[in-house]
């Protein structure tokens, strides 16, 4: 079946601040004798003996340095040397520590030619995640770090101070081996000052407060995962500018990804970390963990038979590890080593200062000058056939450049992108993957795409306001194989009212699938035709048979939305009208199109669309079904709607019985909350639940 293409605009509960920022060069030429646009690449390069001992000495002409099998020039090259003490000495002065009004921001210094601040010299950075911490967790990695600098910092040591609070990526302090000034801003974030926990507003009055990163406190919130990894990105491309070595120790409380909605931003932030010459060290803030079977006193206890058969304590479990996972994923994949299960959480400062120790500074112009995101192989060896260790990263991502080219250079570096392993991730996307059956084979696969509309330019064009979209997408089954692909531009034109909105409201793409049941994986980009931005949306999804499962009522995907639009409003590229295929779309019905709600966040002052099919294969006749939408919030029932009887007639063999609610939502308090529907068959004896979390605003 051709994709439907739909695209429209609706309301956003809120604005979206841009995400700014490049890649940053890692360095910058000693003379202007280089051809412009050449691509300097630093290497960090550990020459260890047997015993594991530096060895020191060495020129450039002892190395070679291959990219790709090219044999490349070595252009820069120094040694670091670095102390090896275990411990440092205490301050020679008395301790000053002072506590801020304010901690001011600042920004990490670029090198310049002939700067001599960072040799010899070992670059840390600490990187508090406070939406990642709960306060006492907070106090935690914060005493850890003072007591590292006051009794453990050796002279060689300059620290940097970063903090991420959910908006953007704050500098407090570049690096320095000023301890005092470094204890005072520890000590006036241990106080309290600007920890990340005032109130969250989301209405017209609320202040843009992105910087180097990030959306404002709105409708992405429950995207958190995506923002955390894109501000570890924006920290690693502003320590880019450095060529030294750079450990970046991240203390947080676990980082767990959405199944595989967070791949594309994990691998991003990855890569931008490779190409910046950043190590993470992530820090579990927790420390040791005991939880006990049933929870503790902070929550209610479980009301179900998993309390009894040791189920409930196994997903606690499975919940904490896989929070884990992450940050042992960014320090494998990086070149650092992450700290579990320990209080003593200095001890992941100390492992991070002894793993840079003195090492070679190499660099060279790449003389592969393409900027087409592949990754490159380094290989580095010794001329001299010493017997030695060399330790250094083994590649690098190219760049990516994907504007000023023509209409075949843009089309076919779009289709580029799609085949790169580093994702780009410019643009912020959304995705929601739903699915409903058709037959006893097929099943119809909604996909909905949400953009902010403010990262998106406008373009002046024949006096009217546009924007252009390009998009590209295939979906790959487990076999690797290509089962379905979209190749569309979409020209969309806004009056003077729609354009001065387009910062306050997302844009909403939409298209369909008819798939078999079984394993799939879906890779989506979205380019700002006017800015060359590319975002990456790539996660896998299981369409599944539904056919075999006879122990649970069978239910389609449950689609949670806010509003209906006219098909006849509605703005079509790809289909002309007779290629439409919505007679097998069950989101239209009667000339109106059910949005779903990517973000699932919603306002008060709208209802809450619940819409689902039921199925039945067995009986002769479709038999009566009860469904009721519950709210939970704290383990508490915070609503319950009144139970639906569903008796209309199924059709066909499936017996496929629609299911709808329309809840108001102003008796609700803004805040989250976990949306549950339950179906029941009490005649075949069988039900279905299912649960999201959703997000309520004012």
């Amino acid at each position: 079946m051709r994709p439907v293409i739909l695209f429209t605009f609706f309301w956003s509960l809120a604005a979206f601040a841009q995400q700014v920022g490049g890649n940053a060069s890692a360095g910058k030429p000693e003379t202007a004798t280089f051809t412009a646009g050449a691509q300097l690449v630093v290497e960090t390069v550990t020459v260890t003996d047997k015993q594991g001992k530096p060895v020191e000495g060495l020129t450039a002409k002892d190395f070679t340095v291959t990219e790709d099998g090219v044999p490349q020039q070595i252009r820069v090259f120094e040694y670091q040397r670095l102390s090896t003490a275990a411990t440092g000495a205490p301050p020679a002065g008395p301790e000053q520590v002072k506590v801020y009004e304010k901690l001011g921001q600042t920004r990490i210094a670029t090198e310049t030619p002939g700067d001599g601040r960072y040799k010899n010299r070992r670059l840390m950075v600490l990187y508090f995640d406070m939406t990642a911490m709960q306060q006492a967790e907070q106090i935690r990695a914060l005493a850890a770090a003072q007591k590292f600098i006051r009794s453990q910092m050796t002279p060689d040591d300059l620290f940097a101070i970063l903090r991420y609070s959910g908006a953007a990526v704050e500098v407090l302090q570049d690096f320095t081996d000023d301890r005092n000034r470094l204890l005072s801003i520890l000590q006036t974030l241990i106080i309290g000052e600007g920890q990340g926990l005032d109130e969250s507003t989301n209405d017209a009055a609320t202040g843009d407060t992105g910087a180097a990163f990030g959306q404002d406190d709105s409708e992405f919130n429950i995207f958190n995962t995506d923002r955390q990894l894109s501000a570890l990105q924006t920290a690693a491309k502003m320590l880019g500018q450095l060529s030294a070595k750079k450990s970046l120790i991240y203390f947080s409380s676990g980082l767990r990804l959405n199944g595989m909605n967070n791949q594309a931003q994990l691998m991003a932030t990855v890569n931008s970390a490779i190409r910046s010459g950043v190590s993470f060290w992530p820090i579990d803030a927790r420390g040791l963990v005991a939880d006990a079977p049933m929870g503790d006193a902070s929550q209610a206890s479980p009301g179900n038979a998993g309390m009894y058969t040791g189920a409930g304590m196994q997903a606690n479990t499975a919940r904490f590890q896989q929070s884990q996972d992450t940050l042992y994923a960014l320090a494998a994949d990086t070149g650092g080593k992450a700290l579990f299960d320990t209080n003593d959480l200095t001890k992941g400062i100390v492992q991070a200062a002894e793993a840079i120790s003195s090492y070679y500074v190499i660099g060279y112009y790449a003389s592969n000058a393409a900027q087409d995101g592949k990754f490159r192989r380094i290989k580095i060896t010794l001329n001299n056939e010493m017997a030695a260790n060399l330790d250094y990263r083994q590649g690098y991502f190219a760049g990516k450049q994907f504007t000023k080219f023509s209409v075949a250079d843009k089309e076919r570096q779009l289709e580029d992108a799609l085949m790169l392993p580093d994702p780009i991730t410019e643009l912020t996307i959304a995705m929601e993957i739903d699915y409903f059956q058709l037959n006893r084979a097929e099943y119809y696969v909604p996909v909905v795409v949400k953009i902010p509309g403010r990262e998106l330019a406008l373009a002046k064009r024949h006096g009217a306001d546009r924007t252009v979209i390009d998009f590209i997408g295939e979906i790959k089954n487990s076999f690797g194989t290509t089962v379905m692909n979209l190749r569309d531009k979409v020209t969309a034109k806004l009056s003077e009212a729609t354009a001065a909105e387009l910062a306050k409201r997302p844009i909403v793409y939409d298209t369909g699938y008819t798939l078999l049941p079984g394993e799939y994986t879906i890779k989506f980009l979205a380019r700002d035709a006017e800015t060359g931005r590319i975002g990456t949306y790539q996660s896998k999804f299981v369409i599944p048979n539904l056919n075999k499962d006879e122990d649970r009522l069978p239910i389609s995907s449950v689609v949670l939305s806010s509003q209906r639009v006219d098909m006849k409003d509605a703005i079509y590229n790809a289909l002309k009208e007779k290629d439409r295929h919505d007679d097998v779309n069950p989101l239209v019905q009667d000339g109106q199109k059910l949005i779903p709600s990517v973000t699932r966040v919603f306002s008060r002052d709208r209802s809450l669309l619940v819409f689902l099919h039921s199925y039945q294969q067995g009986p002769a006749e479709a038999q009566p079904l009860i469904a009721v939408v519950s709210f939970y919030r704290d383990q508490a029932k915070a609503f319950e709607s009144t139970p639906v009887e569903v008796t209309a007639s199924g059709g066909g063999r499936l017996k496929t019985l629609p299911i709808q609610f329309e809840i108001p939502l102003a008796g609700l308090a803004p805040g989250k909350y976990d949306c549950q529907l339950t179906v029941l068959n009490p005649d075949g004896q069988k039900a279905a639940f299912w649960q999201a979390p959703i997000l309520v605003v004012q």
